[in-house]
């Protein structure tokens, strides 16, 4: 009977030796698991942080680059000059994105400086202008150069009141729908109406300074 008692005692305290270690062990386990959890939320919100970070950063750019030349005639002229670009490269894509690009910054032209009278004809101008850059947005490339046409007058008509900082080029294609001109800041012929076409048709009609 004593040995039953005897063995029955090891067998207790055993078992429970065995559960105080594995509750130990489970409890270790969790406190792991939660400081390695802990430590994926913290490196979480590390990253999350430096991604908003990122992102102001990023913002604060685009918003810098999108008030830059605001109102500016050069900026018009430079949208304008990029769009001619597209169509001698006979992109039609990026000419349709840069059509919409340049009728915003029409819309944004800062005519406030000018007497009445070149404010009123300046308005006139832009509104056509913008007309035929929103064509060009939407269309073919065949049609984007049919307003490309009346949109490069409208710039000279716009260049007339307002001036240049820079020498312009006027050109003229005698091939293009019976004439046409543009404007371009180099003397080299490039023609945005024919594109690869006919690239080095024209000549130069007039230096606007």
């Amino acid at each position: 009977m004593s040995k039953l008692k005897l063995v029955l005692g090891i067998v207790t305290i055993a078992f429970v030796t065995l559960t105080v270690v594995s509750c130990k062990d489970a409890k270790t386990d969790k406190n792991n698991s939660t400081e390695h959890h802990s430590e994926m939320n913290a490196d979480g919100d590390h990253s999350k942080m430096n991604h908003d970070n990122s992102d102001g950063h990023h913002d604060g750019e685009k918003k810098e680059m999108a008030m830059s030349g605001d109102g500016n005639p050069q900026a018009v002229l430079n949208d304008y000059f990029n769009l001619k670009d597209a169509l001698v490269a006979d992109d039609n894509a990026k000419a349709k994105e840069l059509g919409a690009i340049l009728a915003t910054s029409l819309g944004k032209l800062d005519i406030s400086k000018y007497t009445g009278a070149q404010k009123s004809d300046l308005k006139d101008i832009v509104e056509d202008a913008v007309e035929h850059a929103e064509h060009i947005s939407e269309s073919d490339i065949a049609h984007q150069r049919e307003h490309f046409k009346i949109l490069s007058k409208d710039m000279t008509d716009m260049v007339a009141i307002t001036g240049t900082k820079n020498t312009l080029y006027q050109q003229f294609c005698p091939m293009y729908d019976g004439g046409s001109a543009w404007l371009s800041m180099s003397e080299d012929i490039k023609n945005p109406y024919y594109g690869s076409k006919m690239l080095t048709c024209g000549k130069v009609q007039k230096e606007i300074n």
